[in-house]
C-alpha cells in the first residue's frame, strides 16, 4: 500500500512540476489531464488511494473530470451561436451568417465528438474493473482529429473576425466578454464568466496536450492488456497530427504555472525601444496575464538556441501609467535631425538595389548577397532604434519608472489598452524568486510570437515589398459616437519597419457625426498598411503634458487596412469603412506611382496661373514674382511661421482646390479667403503651384548641369558652377527662386518652434523645384534601365535634388543684382 501511494504522489509531483500544465481552478485557463488535482474528483481519489485503487483508474478519472469541464466550455461557446444565427436573417442582425459561421467554425462538431466520448467513458469509470477496455474510445477520439485540423486552419480568422465584430457592435461585444461556463456536476452549480477569445482557444489547447494522458495510460497499462495496442495507436495518431500542425499553432498561448497554481499566459509581446541610462536600447517586452517583463536577447554563438536576459519586471497589480507633472524632471530624449534619418533610408535603398543586381548576376551564388543583407540589417536596425520619439511611460508604484519610445500612437494605445484590460481582473501583487524569474525568462523563447525585429532584411524574398509612391486619402465622415465631442483623425503608414504619422484632419467641433471630407497626399516608402486613429480633442490646458511629444487627446477608436496593390493602384477611388469600437469612419483612397507623380501637364487655359509658364504669369501681372507666390509667402510668415511642420503637414485638399480656383480666376475674395484659411492649406497651395508649373522652376534645360554641378568635389569649382547656373535662369524664374529661398531661410530660423530645418524644407521643395523632364530621360541623361522610376533609383536621384536646394539654402544671401553683375567664365555645357 505504501509503495502504491508513493507512486501516486510521484505522479502528482510530476504534474505539478510540468510548466506547461494549467490548474483548472481558473476556468479561463486551458485544461490538461493533470488538472484533476484541483477538482472534487481529485479530492475524492486522494482518499481512494488508501483503498488501493489502481493508477490507471486515477488517470482516467482525472481525465474524465477535465473532459466534463471542456464540454461545458464548448457548450458555453455554442450557447450564443444559435440566437446569433437566428437573428442574422432578420432586419436587425447582430452578425451576418458568414461571420457566425467563421467564428464558430467546427465548434458544434468538436462538441459532439467529446460529448460522445465522455458519455461512453463515464460508465466504465463508475463501474470500474481492472479488465475493462477503454483503448477503443481513445483510438476513435484520435481518429477524429481531422476536425481539429480544420478548426486550427480557421482559428486565426475566427479570432480576428470576433475581435472586429466586437469593435463594430457593442451588443456582440457584451456577449463575447461575458460567456458563462457551468462548473462540474458535483460543484454547487457555480458558473464562471469567460471571454469568447479565451474559449475559442480551448480546442487548440486541448489537442496540443492530449498526448499527456495517453503517455500516462500506457505507462500504467500492462503490455498484455487489450488496451495497450489501441492506446499505442491513439498516441501515434495524436503525435503525428501534432507534429503536422505544431508550427501553425500560436505559441503565445503556451503558458506556465505560477507557484500559487494560477495560470500565467502570454498576451502580447514585441520589440520596443527603452531609454535606459540615457541611451536607447532595443528590448523584447512580454505582457503576461499578471506581469510585464522587459528582456534583452543574449548574444549566442552560431547554432545555439537563443536566450533572454531579464532586465526588469513589474506585477500588473503594481503598474500605473505615469504622466509628467510639475514635480517631474522631463528626461532628455535625443531626437536625430531628419536629414540623418533620410540619409539612412537612402543607404538602405541603395543596398536593396545592389542586392537585386547581385541576385541577377550571381545566379544563386549568395555569399555577396548575404554580406549585403547583413549590412542592410545593420542600417535598418539603427533606423528602428533611433526613429521612435513618442514616449510611453510605465511606473511601478513600489519602485522606479521606465520610459519606452514608440513611433506610433496606435502602438502606444495598443499596449496601454492590453494592460488596462488585464488590470480589470482581480490581480494580486506577485514577487518572483530568482529561480522563478529565471524559469519565466527562459520560457520566453518558446512563448514569443514576434521572433525577429521588424526589418525588411528579415523577410523572405517572396514577401511583398510594399508600395512606393503617393497614397491619396479622403477622410469623409464618422458615425457611432454616443455624445457630442471635438473630433479629428490622424493617418499613419508603415515605413522601414515602423509607423509614421503622416496627416491630421481639422477638429470638427461639438458633433456626433463629423463631416471632414478632407483629402491628403501621403508618400509611401514600401508601405503595406494604413492606420486611422480617431481622437477627441482636449482643450483643457490643465491637462496638457509639458512633453511636446505626449498626446493627451483621447483615442476614441483606431483601425487599419492593408494596402492591397490590386485595389489601390486602380485609377478610380476605392471607398472603404473602418470599424472601431462601434465607430465607423468612411474614407476613400487611390494610389499614384512615382513616375505618374512626376509628370507635368500644362494648363490649356493660359488665363490662369496654375500650369502656366511663370514668364507668362509675371508678364501678364507686370510683376517680378507671381502674385500667388507673394501672397502665400506673406500669409505663412504672418501666421504660420511658428506652426509645427509647416510645409510638411498636408493641408485639406478641398481648401487647396478652393484657393487654386480663386487664384486662377483672380477672385476679388482671395485676400479674405487667405486670412480665413487654415495655414497648412495655404502652404499646400504654394507647393501645388510650383508642382504644376509646365516645367520646374529651375528649368528642364539646366537639369543635367545642376546634377553634375552639385557632384563637384572642389568647393571653389562648385561655387563657380552653381552661381553660374542661377545666373543662366530666366529672370522671372531666378527672382522667384531667390524670393522663395529667403522665405524658407526665415522659416528655418524658427526651427526650435516649427521643427522645420533647412534640410526638412529642402526635402519638401527639392523634388518640386528640380526634376527631370521626360525628354531628359529619353535622351539618356538619366539611365535607369527598364525600371525607369524604381523606388531605389528614385530615392538616390531624389537625394540629389534635395542637395541642390540645400546648397542654396545654406549659402549666404544671394542678391539678384550682384549675381547679374559678376562675370564668371564658366560654361553650362558641363
Amino acid at each position: 500500500m505504501e509503495e502504491e501511494e508513493e507512486e501516486v504522489l510521484c505522479y502528482l509531483d510530476k504534474v505539478l512540476e510540468n510548466e506547461d500544465v494549467f490548474e483548472c481552478g481558473d476556468m479561463e485557463s486551458p485544461l490538461t489531464p493533470g488538472c484533476m488535482l484541483m477538482t472534487p474528483v481529485h479530492r475524492q481519489f486522494r482518499g481512494d488511494i488508501e483503498k488501493g485503487l489502481e493508477m490507471k483508474k486515477l488517470v482516467l478519472s482525472g481525465f474524465l473530470a477535465s473532459e466534463e469541464i471542456y464540454i461545458n466550455q464548448l457548450e458555453a461557446l455554442l450557447l450564443p451561436m444559435r440566437p446569433l444565427k437566428a437573428t442574422a436573417t432578420t432586419s436587425q442582425p447582430v452578425l451576418t451568417i458568414q461571420q457566425v459561421e467563421t467564428i464558430f467554425y467546427k465548434i458544434q462538431d468538436i462538441f459532439a465528438i467529446h460529448k460522445e466520448f465522455y458519455d461512453a467513458l463515464l460508465p466504465h469509470i463508475q463501474q470500474w474493473d481492472e479488465k475493462v477496455a477503454v483503448g477503443h474510445l481513445f483510438k476513435k477520439l484520435a481518429s477524429q482529429l481531422g476536425v481539429y485540423k480544420a478548426f486550427v486552419d480557421n482559428y486565426k480568422t475566427a479570432v480576428e473576425t470576433a475581435e472586429k465584430c466586437s469593435q463594430a457592435n457593442t451588443q456582440f461585444q457584451k456577449i463575447s466578454e461575458n460567456l458563462k461556463v457551468k462548473g462540474p456536476k458535483d460543484s454547487k452549480d457555480c458558473t464562471t464568466n469567460v471571454t469568447m477569445e479565451a474559449l475559442l482557444y480551448k480546442p487548440i489547447d486541448r489537442v496540443t496536450r492530449s498526448t499527456l494522458v495517453l503517455h500516462d495510460l500506457l505507462k500504467h497499462t500492462p503490455k498484455d492488456h487489450p488496451d495497450f495496442p489501441l492506446l499505442q495507436d491513439a498516441l501515434r495518431i495524436s503525435q503525428n497530427f501534432l507534429s503536422s500542425i505544431n508550427e501553425e499553432i500560436d505559441p503565445r498561448r503556451t503558458a506556465i504555472t505560477t507557484p500559487k497554481g494560477e495560470a500565467r499566459q502570454l498576451v502580447k509581446d514585441g520589440f520596443l525601444v527603452e531609454m535606459s541610462e540615457g541611451s536607447r536600447k532595443l528590448r523584447h517586452v512580454f505582457l503576461f496575464t499578471d506581469l510585464l517583463l522587459c528582456a534583452k536577447m543574449k548574444k549566442t554563438s552560431a547554432g545555439r538556441q537563443q536566450q533572454y536576459e531579464c532586465k526588469w519586471y513589474i506585477p500588473l497589480a503594481d503598474l500605473t501609467f505615469q504622466l509628467l507633472d510639475d514635480s517631474d524632471v522631463c528626461p532628455h530624449i535625443q531626437v536625430l535631425p531628419e536629414h540623418e534619418i533620410e540619409e539612412i533610408k537612402i543607404k538602405i535603398s541603395v543596398i536593396k538595389s545592389d542586392i537585386q543586381k547581385e541576385k541577377k548576376a550571381l545566379k544563386g551564388q549568395s555569399r555577396n548577397v548575404e554580406r549585403l543583407r547583413k549590412k542592410m540589417n545593420e542600417q535598418e536596425s539603427w533606423l528602428l532604434l533611433h526613429s521612435p520619439t513618442i514616449p510611453f511611460r510605465i511606473h511601478n508604484k513600489h519602485g522606479k519608472s521606465y520610459l519606452f519610445l514608440l513611433s506610433s500612437d496606435y502602438e502606444r494605445s495598443e499596449w496601454r489598452e492590453s494592460i488596462q484590460k488585464l488590470q480589470k481582473k482581480d490581480l494580486q501583487p506577485c514577487q518572483l524568486s530568482s529561480v522563478e524569474l529565471q524559469v519565466l525568462t527562459s520560457s520566453c523563447c518558446k512563448l514569443r510570437t514576434v521572433h525577429n525585429i521588424p526589418v525588411t532584411s528579415n523577410k523572405d524574398d517572396e514577401e511583398t515589398s510594399g508600395l512606393y509612391g503617393f497614397l491619396h486619402v479622403i477622410v469623409h465622415s464618422a458615425k457611432g459616437f454616443k455624445e457630442s465631442a471635438n473630433l479629428y483623425c490622424t493617418l499613419e503608414v508603415d515605413s522601414y519597419g515602423y509607423f509614421v504619422s503622416k496627416a491630421k484632419t481639422r477638429v470638427f467641433r461639438d458633433t456626433t457625426e463629423p463631416q471632414w471630407n478632407e483629402e491628403f497626399e501621403i508618400e509611401l516608402e514600401g508601405s503595406q498598411c494604413l492606420r486611422i486613429l480617431c481622437y477627441e480633442k482636449c482643450y483643457d490646458k490643465t491637462k496638457l503634458n509639458k512633453d511636446d511629444n505626449e498626446i493627451v487627446d483621447i483615442i476614441m477608436g483606431k483601425g487599419q487596412v492593408q494596402l492591397d496593390p490590386q485595389t489601390v493602384q486602380s485609377k478610380n477611388w476605392h471607398v472603404d469603412v473602418i470599424e472601431m469600437n462601434g465607430i465607423k469612419v468612411e474614407f476613400s483612397m487611390k494610389f499614384t506611382s512615382r513616375d505618374l507623380s512626376l509628370k507635368r501637364t500644362p494648363s490649356k487655359k493660359q488665363s490662369g496661373v496654375f500650369g502656366v509658364k511663370i514668364s507668362i504669369v509675371t508678364k501678364r501681372e507686370r510683376s517680378k514674382v507671381p502674385y500667388i507666390v507673394r501672397q502665400c509667402i506673406e500669409e505663412v510668415e504672418k501666421r504660420g511661421i511658428d506652426e509645427v511642420g509647416i510645409y510638411r503637414i498636408s493641408g485639406v485638399a478641398t481648401d487647396i482646390q478652393a484657393l487654386k480656383a480663386a487664384f486662377d480666376t483672380n477672385s476679388k475674395d482671395i485676400l479674405v479667403m487667405l486670412s480665413d484659411m487654415d495655414i497648412n492649406a495655404i502652404a499646400g497651395t504654394l507647393k501645388l503651384y510650383f508642382r504644376e508649373l509646365p516645367e520646374p522652376l529651375l528649368t528642364d534645360r539646366l537639369y543635367p548641369a545642376f546634377m553634375e554641378g552639385i557632384a563637384l568635389s572642389d568647393p571653389a569649382a562648385k561655387e563657380n558652377c552653381m552661381m553660374h547656373l542661377l545666373r543662366s535662369l530666366p529672370d522671372p524664374n531666378l527672382i522667384t527662386f531667390l524670393s522663395l529661398l529667403e522665405h524658407l531661410k526665415r522659416v528655418a530660423d524658427k526651427e526650435p518652434i516649427n521643427k522645420m530645418s533647412l534640410h526638412n524644407l529642402g526635402t519638401v521643395f527639392g523634388p518640386t523645384l528640380l526634376r527631370p523632364s521626360e525628354s531628359e530621360v529619353t535622351k539618356g541623361h538619366i539611365t535607369l534601365a527598364s525600371d525607369i522610376w524604381s523606388h531605389d533609383v528614385m530615392a538616390q536621384v531624389s537625394v540629389t535634388w534635395v542637395q541642390v536646394l540645400l546648397y542654396y539654402l545654406q549659402h549666404p544671401p544671394i542678391s539678384f543684382a550682384e549675381l547679374k553683375r559678376n562675370t564668371l567664365y564658366f560654361s553650362t555645357d558641363v
